[in-house]
């Protein structure tokens, strides 16, 4: 332990050094204190090992950062160890001072019930149990949400007699809570009805039954519940002594809960699909006491997915098991052969998200191979994002943190139009895993158990497309076949035929060696075409005897281009229907690699100024990317007299970039360059 002790001590020296550009230092530190195999050179790494996550991202939304890693660890602890004595303080005067206050099973259920308020997700457990409870075992508090919605999803989840037992007990705390809480019943954006009890209180304080026709009301009107609109609560509040009650109370209240509720079961896989039956008539509600009110994308999460379910079950799609016929076909054309089985790299790969604070617009790659495939999907994830889906007053950086719902939803839309531009935009068709063979191979065609399971289902009409990707987008997203089941559809939405006629070889395939990606698949993608060139139009070669060879390459404009190493020496001509997209989103093609570099303008696209500077973003779902890295590009600023200067260090990105902005001079900010 001592020894890592010393070399993260030493390392984090040395990153101190780097940041201030002592390289003698630096370099009377190497002669003195040599560095060993357990050195750490990466940056990250080292804030991951230090644990210093958190502060280093607090410290770049500071107007000054600061630039090493010692500087925040010393900031940190001189402006929060007076701060962190002072709540030590407190916290041990809270644990020790009333403590005996519990003794008491009366102020026991009154400290749970207040605690309940103030937790919102406590247990059921903790709510009911009738002996005395220490202050460890209480949950801790958080401050009321502004919505009510994930604490009407924790209500309607809980056990039918706990639930009850709430309505009836409540302590005056509780009733404050109820208010705001109708409140937004009223606004219509609760996950849950509000169950109204037969209990009211007078001026004084007394429990009085409520009329007979109001018994009778809760019993009849059974009415479904209508778009998430509840009726205004009236749940009200008893003594305070009453809160003691036992399990005979318990049970009573769970009568009434039952006489006053009917539910409904919708589905047999979850049991969210439970419902509770006691909303008004809609000519009932007070149209006056409703409002119109904004919520996040994560509050409507729930929602939008139950939302989906109803609407992908009203419609169904009849699908064309896979044959060993179209298998064989498939197996040829993407890898050369149907006795060679798809690697492992493919088998496990799906467009997964990252959950890094400031990556969370990015898809995951496992290993290396379908690079080509996620980079792909990653570009047209990030125009939905960044371009097409409303936000509001988002910024772009805003944009690029989005919510599990938003990036599911830009990752369907991405997908579909992917396969619609692959079918001419006239026809498509997605590929999705039944679960089971449907057809037994014979003869040379080798299994490896993915293509026998699957169904093919054609659309004409892209917004039944739209809609049946939605529905099984979690095999798209969290399956281990998510990349194959895309390619595949993509292959079949254009046709195999049709991807031969696009290749300049018909015998070339769409998956190379060592399971890479090849120009042809990524361009299917991106473009709708199988074409193995990234020129644009047709070129045509004569070889001075009659004989001339057709070059296919980029027939249009396309939505998000591409750059490549390639053509920095030489070896290619990228044509300026890719250099210049529509949206300012590139795939970066760099030795066997495909990741995505994009901006958040699109003025940059068209913009004549010679000395145009502006941000750009790259993201490398292999590289185990920690942090945002953010590109400053100053195009004009690149003097001639940097060229012969430590050209082997230049990093490759920065000579990508260089093939669309001539002598543009890349600022890698606070990131260390990737070489």
């Amino acid at each position: 332990m001592a020894a890592c002790i010393e070399e993260v001590s030493s390392s984090l020296v040395r990153e101190y050094l780097s940041r201030k550009g002592l390289k003698r230092t630096i370099a009377c530190m190497d002669e003195e204190h040599p560095r060993t195999e357990a050195s750490i050179n990466n940056r990250s790494h080292l804030r991951q090992i230090l644990n210093l996550e958190d502060l280093y991202r607090k410290n770049k939304e500071h107007n000054c950062p600061l630039k090493s890693l010692l500087e925040i660890i010393v900031k940190y602890h001189i402006t929060n160890v007076k701060v962190d004595k002072i709540n030590c303080n407190k916290s041990d005067f809270l644990q020790s001072a009333p403590i005996r206050l519990f003794d008491s099973p009366a102020v026991t259920s009154a400290v749970v019930n207040d605690t309940k308020v103030k937790g919102l997700r406590s247990d059921p457990e903790e709510v009911c149990c009738s002996k005395p409870v220490s202050i460890s075992s209480l949950p801790e508090s958080k401050s009321p949400s502004s919505h009510s919605f994930w604490a009407a999803e924790a209500e309607n989840q809980m056990d039918p007699l706990v639930s009850a037992s709430l309505m009836d007990k409540q302590t005056p705390a509780f009733e404050s809570t109820q208010k705001s809480r109708a409140n937004r019943a009223r606004r219509g954006l609760m996950a849950g009805p509000v169950t109204k009890t037969s209990l009211s209180t007078n001026s004084k304080g007394q429990n009085q039954r409520l009329p007979k026709k109001d018994e009778d009301y809760r019993q009849n009107n059974a009415e479904p519940l209508m778009a998430g609109v509840h009726h205004k609560s009236s749940i009200t509040q008893g003594n305070s002594g009453e809160s003691t009650g036992g399990c005979q109370d318990l049970r009573k209240a769970s009568e009434r809960q039952q006489r006053g509720n009917s539910y409904k079961t919708e589905g047999l896989d979850s049991p969210k699909t439970q419902k509770v039956r006691s909303g008004p008539e809609v000519s009932e509600l007070n149209v006056s006491e409703m409002v119109l009110d904004d919520i996040s994308d994560d509050d409507l999460q729930e929602v939008s997915r139950a939302s989906l379910q109803r609407t992908a079950a009203d419609h169904s799609f009849d699908g064309r098991p896979m044959d060993q016929h179209m298998a064989t076909e498939l197996k040829a054309v993407l890898l050369g052969s149907c006795v060679k089985c798809f690697p492992l790299e493919w088998r496990s790969q799906a467009f997964t998200f990252s959950e890094m604070h400031d990556l969370r617009y990015g898809i995951v790659q496992k290993k290396g191979g379908p690079c080509g495939v996620l980079a792909s999907v990653q570009a047209f994830v990030l125009k939905m994002l960044l371009f097409e889906c409303p936000h509001g007053i988002d910024t772009g950086l805003q944009k690029l943190r989005p919510s599990n719902t938003a990036r599911t939803k830009c990752l369907v839309k991405a997908a579909a139009e992917i396969l619609w531009r692959a079918g001419e935009e006239r026809r498509a068709t997605v590929v999705i895993n039944s679960g089971r063979n449907h057809f037994t191979p014979v003869g040379h065609y080798k299994s490896e158990g993915v293509l026998e399971k699957m169904t093919c289902f054609i659309f004409d009409n892209f917004n039944n497309l739209l809609l049946f990707v939605e529905q099984h987008i979690e095999q798209f997203e969290l399956g281990p076949l998510g990349c194959i089941l895309l390619t595949i559809s993509a292959v079949l939405s254009r046709s195999i035929e049709k991807v031969r006629e696009d290749m300049d070889v018909p015998t070339a395939t769409l998956i190379g060696a060592h399971g890479y990606c090849t120009q042809e698949l990524v361009n299917l993608l991106v473009c709708g075409r199988a074409v193995p060139n990234v020129f644009d139009d047709d070129i045509e070669l004569d070889s001075g005897k009659g004989n001339v060879t057709l070059l296919k390459g980029i027939k249009s404009n396309c939505d998000v281009g591409l750059l490549s190493l390639f053509e920095h020496y030489n070896i290619c001509k990228v044509g300026a229907y890719l250099k210049t997209p529509r949206y300012p989103i590139w795939l970066v093609c760099s030795e066997s690699h495909f990741s995505v570099l994009f901006g958040l303008q699109r003025e940059l696209l068209t913009s004549q100024d010679q000395s145009l500077q502006f941000d750009l973003y790259y993201y490398d779902g292999l590289a185990n990317q920690q942090e945002e890295i953010r590109l400053t590009v100053s195009v004009g600023k690149w003097s001639p007299s940097f060229k012969d200067v430590g050209a082997d260090l230049v990093p490759p990105l920065d000579l990508c970039i260089r093939t669309r902005w001539n002598d543009a001079y890349v600022n890698w900010n606070d990131t260390e360059p990737i070489l």
